[in-house]
């Protein structure tokens, strides 16, 4: 795996590369003058009239292009995604079927920048470049036979032929082994499966034993090497462990910790008297979570089950209408017992997702041109 770091290339073990750390975002919009060149240019090419304000049509492409940096599917192709392209639309026109004029396109711009810079920040990605090299590697240095060992006895099915055996222990390895994840069709279709074809014999049909699986499994994993060669693949990657020191830190600061607080609650709804459901606090939990570097509930379901759990001992569930500081005091208590958890017990993920050549068609919205950045 031939890994990207500063422009140039380089190899070295373990993950390396190119990490998006959303600081060139940081950059961008926190130069007044060089966001101010940035945005005229790119509102002089989406203003097709030159009428100096953008009609919905008009920003169409500045949502497909904030929806592509967000990791979205195209627009049309996700109804859970469409309604996030319909959110970002709404945050230019207000929901109204009006112009937007310069000022507020570069206003909610800003912001939404700023928001993808803050989650680069918290989740940093990695672009990796996986070649053949690293895979080529380990098929040959002394952990292969320990590892595929495990894997083997791990996927062990008397009714499975050696191809399922194979292609379910391709899935198994990842990048640290050098393979890209096979779950992406392209991937599957060009560089898998053709290797799969090629080394195809006779004895597939037969029962499956350790030996010949260590054996068949390298000949079409070298055979994969010899494809990424030729067409190497780049892979996003990212990864992080949810230890409870973004609580922690949150807890510690107590004017930091009333100021989130106090944002979480002012857009719930309350009753007559004043008070707030307690049925509310999930979504006010999600409110504060990026200020204590959890994710945002749903997104990983380790935490979802950590959560669950603390909300089902404190009794958050309960349905009661309390006041403003019992809500503040069991929403503190709901992140202390989240970080004794994770501090216990820490959660690691990562992902994985192959990164495609964009279309050429599309826009270049958040691509600044080198003079505007310079």
């Amino acid at each position: 795996m031939e890994k990207v770091v500063s422009g140039k290339r380089k190899k070295s073990s373990g993950i390396n590369g190119q990490v998006l750390d959303g600081s060139n975002i940081m950059e961008l919009v926190g130069n007044h003058q060089v966001f101010s060149d940035f945005v005229d240019h790119k509102f002089h090419d989406l203003d097709r009239d030159g009428d100096g304000k953008l009609s919905v049509k008009e920003l169409q492409p500045a949502i497909a292009d904030i929806g592509a940096a967000l990791g979205l599917p195209t627009q049309g192709t996700n109804p859970e995604s469409d309604h996030i392209y319909s959110e970002v639309l709404n945050e230019f026109t207000h929901g109204k079927d009006e112009k937007v004029s310069k000022t507020e396109f570069k206003e909610v711009l800003s912001d939404i920048l700023l928001g993808m810079a803050a989650g680069l920040k918290r989740d940093p990605i990695v672009i990796l470049r996986i070649d053949g090299e690293d895979l080529f590697e380990f098929v040959n240095g002394p952990g292969y036979e320990p590892e595929m060992a495990s894997i083997f006895f791990e996927i062990e099915s008397p009714n499975a032929s050696l191809c399922n055996y194979i292609i379910e222990a391709m899935e198994k390895l990842t990048v640290d082994q050098g393979i890209p994840p096979t779950s992406d069709s392209w991937v599957f279709n060009n560089i898998v499966e053709p290797a799969l074809q090629s080394q195809a014999g006779p004895d597939w049909d037969g029962p499956v034993s350790q030996e010949i699986f260590l054996a068949e499994f390298k000949k079409v994993a070298l055979r994969v090497a010899e494809h990424l060669k030729e067409q190497p693949v780049i892979v996003a990657h990212s990864e992080n462990t949810f230890d409870g020191n973004g609580v922690k830190r949150l807890l510690s600061n107590k004017f930091e910790l009333e100021k989130t607080l106090n944002s979480a609650l002012e857009n719930l709804p309350k009753d007559r008297n004043g008070k707030m459901s307690k049925e509310y606090l999930r979504i006010a939990l999600d409110v504060v979570s990026p200020s204590a570097g959890l994710p945002p509930f749903g997104a990983i379901a380790e935490m979802d089950n950590v959560i669950g759990e603390v909300f089902k001992m404190i009794g958050a569930d309960d349905g009661k209408v309390v006041k403003d500081d019992e809500f503040k005091k069991i929403l503190t208590e709901i992140l202390g017992s989240i970080m004794l958890q994770l501090e216990g017990n820490p959660i690691s993920v990562s992902s994985n997702s192959v990164v495609h050549e964009p279309l050429s068609s599309s826009s270049t919205l958040l691509q600044p041109s080198s003079n505007e950045t310079a």
